[in-house]
């Protein structure tokens, strides 16, 4: 028994464009509209999970509604002679109306109840006269939200409720397990790029402190030696005025 048709309606139906530089996220949206009366499950899944994220992933798209997908396309050498092969696959099925749980649907699915539909990726830079600004891009202060591969688990919001956890949109569990430990790593990577800055700075404290001392013994020793300078000075001009006096006397004697 074929497949049935595709009954989310997709813009772009077709092609997902991304705009260089990419030096940057780059973040292309999909939106995703049901026009049906029933609530519908949707997943994303793309070739090359290790080069998106995608948010949301997966969830429940509820009748009459519509939800926005912002795929996140990452840091790349771009070569404008290499063509795209990047593809993405929008699957969807109706929902049950007494579902209460999201995978389990998913896992009993039967392959003519699945509908899907498939787009493909291009990637273009702009031209120098062009003065058009770039879709918009995650920015660096936002790396620390939860933004995790098309792979990962997200948790998806309607325009009009909050949905049940989403599954697992990954075409391969194993790149998920490559990819969270990679995550980890990265975090370990920080915290002890951190913990050593941190020491540096300690070590840079306790050396100035210790420089300190040293300058101001230094000074001392200048001020005592200029005190020296001045008291020898002071000696000599006693002696020769002492002296001066003695001849005087000598001669005053010699002249009576």
């Amino acid at each position: 028994m074929a497949r049935q048709e595709q009954v989310l309606v997709l813009d772009p139906q077709q092609e997902l464009k991304f705009r260089g530089p990419f030096t940057d996220v780059v973040t292309a949206t999909l939106k995703l509209t049901n026009p049906t009366d029933r609530n519908v499950c949707f997943k994303v899944k793309t070739t090359a999970p290790r080069r998106y994220c995608v948010r949301p992933n997966s969830g429940i798209i509820e009748a009459g509604t519509s939800i926005n997908v912002s795929v996140m396309l990452q840091p790349f050498e771009y070569d404008p002679n290499e063509k795209s092969k990047h593809k993405f696959m929008v699957q969807s099925i109706l929902a049950p109306r007494d579902m209460t749980d999201m995978e389990g649907v998913w896992k009993d699915a039967k392959p003519e109840e699945l509908m899907d539909s498939k787009l493909r990726c291009t990637f273009e830079m702009p031209l120098e006269n062009d003065k058009t600004p770039p879709p918009p891009v995650l920015s660096p202060q936002h790396e620390s939200e939860s933004i995790k591969p098309v792979s990962s688990s997200t948790s998806v919001k309607t325009e009009h409720s909050a949905l049940p956890k989403s599954s697992s949109a990954s075409l391969d569990d194993g790149e998920v397990k490559k990819i969270m430990e990679e995550c980890r790593q990265l975090q370990r990577e920080v915290q002890r790029l951190r913990e050593e800055n941190k020491q540096i700075r300690e070590d840079d404290s306790v050396r100035k402190r210790k420089i300190t001392p040293v300058a101001v013994s230094h000074s001392d020793t200048a001020d005592r030696m200029a005190m020296t300078k001045d008291e020898g000075l002071s000696t000599r001009i006693l002696a020769l005025c002492l002296l001066f006096f003695v001849i005087g006397a000598i001669i005053g004697k010699l002249v009576l």
